[in-house]
C-alpha cells in the first residue's frame, strides 16, 4: 500500500467516529436574521465548522415575529435573538438561553430629521419602527424612557427594520428605529435629509442570545455543546482569516467583504471568556431591567422567571 493510500485509510478511520456521532445527533435548525451580529451562525455553516464539530446544521432567515411560534411549532428547534425578546418569547413558552452571541456597539440606533434634535423633539412624530415585541421598537422605548418620554408619545409607522431604513433615506417619516447593516444607509445620508440621535454606543440596551426548549436541551446536550463550540470556532476563524470570514458572511445579506467589515464595526461578539464574564456579572441585571421595559410597555403582561430563562452550562 502506497503512501497515499495509507494517507486515506487514516484519514477515514479518524473521520469514522465524528460521522457516527453525526449521525446520533438531531440536526439542528436555527432561526435568525440578517442582523451583522448572528452572522459567525452563517460561517459556521458555509465554512463548514459545525460538520467539523460532528452535527449537522441549518441556518433559516426567519422574521423575528415567527421565530418563537416557529420554534413552538417544530419547524425551528433554536432561535437567536435579543434579551428583550427571549423575556417576550418566555412569557409565554419555556425558553433557555445558552449562549450569549453579540452586543451591539452602535449598531442599532434611532434616526430622525435635521430639525429633530433632542428626545422631546420627539413628541407627536410619525417614527418607521417594527411592531411592539420586536427589537427596534424595544430600542426606541428604551431610549425613549431612559429620556422620560414613553413610546406612546409618538405614532409608530410598522416598518421591518430594512424597509424602515429605506423609507426614511427616501424622505418618508420623521424617524425611524433600525439595525445594522440597514442603519448605515442611515449613515450614509447627507447631513441636511438626516442623522441618528442615538445608538446603543450611548444606551447599550441590545444583547443577542441563542436558545433551546429545556426539553431539547435535556434529551440533547451533546449537540447543544457543540452548536455552542462551532460559535467560538467561527470567533477564532474571523481572527485568523478575516478577510475569507467577512467575504461568507457578506455574500448572505448581498454584502461585499469590505461592507461587511464595515457594519461589523458596530457589534461585539463575545467568545467564551467574554460569555462566562458577562453572564457572571451583567447579563442578569440587564435582564432585570429589560423585564422592566417590557411590562410598562405592555408588550409582556406578566412576571418571568428570569432565573430559568439562563443556562450557562455549556460555556465551559
Amino acid at each position: 500500500m502506497d503512501r497515499r493510500s495509507l494517507l486515506g485509510a487514516a484519514t477515514g478511520l479518524l473521520a469514522a467516529p465524528a460521522a457516527l456521532r453525526a449521525q446520533t445527533l438531531p440536526k439542528i435548525t436555527i432561526g435568525m436574521s440578517g442582523w451583522t451580529g448572528f452572522a459567525p451562525l452563517t460561517l459556521a455553516e458555509q465554512a463548514g465548522l459545525f460538520r467539523a464539530n460532528g452535527i449537522e446544521v441549518e441556518t433559516k432567515f426567519v422574521p423575528q415575529r415567527e421565530r418563537n411560534l416557529a420554534l413552538v411549532g417544530g419547524s425551528l428547534n433554536c432561535v437567536v435573538t435579543t434579551v428583550d425578546t427571549m423575556i417576550l418569547w418566555a412569557s409565554a413558552a419555556p425558553l433557555q438561553q445558552v449562549l450569549v452571541l453579540d452586543r451591539s456597539r452602535g449598531g442599532d440606533g434611532v434616526a430622525v430629521r435635521p430639525a429633530i434634535n433632542s428626545w422631546t423633539d420627539l413628541k407627536g412624530k410619525t417614527i418607521a419602527v417594527d411592531g411592539a415585541g420586536t427589537t427596534p421598537y424595544f430600542v426606541l422605548a428604551y431610549m425613549m424612557r431612559e429620556n422620560g418620554q414613553s413610546i406612546r408619545d409618538v405614532t409608530t409607522a410598522t416598518l421591518a427594520p430594512q424597509p424602515a431604513a429605506q423609507a426614511f433615506v427616501a424622505g418618508q417619516f420623521d424617524g425611524c428605529s433600525t439595525y445594522e447593516p440597514y442603519l448605515s444607509q442611515v449613515r450614509g445620508m447627507g447631513a441636511d435629509k438626516g442623522k441618528i440621535l442615538a445608538t446603543t454606543v450611548e444606551y447599550p440596551c441590545v444583547v443577542d442570545t441563542l436558545a433551546f426548549q429545556p426539553a431539547f436541551i435535556q434529551a440533547n446536550p451533546e449537540a447543544v455543546r457543540r452548536v455552542v463550540k462551532s460559535w467560538f470556532d467561527a470567533l477564532a476563524m474571523i481572527a485568523n482569516e478575516p478577510d475569507r470570514s467577512f467575504e461568507i458572511m457578506g455574500r448572505r445579506v448581498n454584502q461585499t467583504g469590505e461592507q461587511f467589515k464595515a457594519s461589523a464595526q458596530y457589534i461585539e461578539w463575545l467568545d467564551q471568556a467574554k460569555n462566562k464574564e458577562y453572564v457572571a456579572s451583567g447579563l442578569p441585571q440587564f435582564m432585570q431591567k429589560a423585564l422592566v421595559v417590557q411590562r410598562e410597555t405592555g408588550v409582556v403582561r406578566q412576571d418571568v422567571n428570569l432565573g430559568a430563562l439562563l443556562n450557562t452550562t455549556f460555556l465551559g
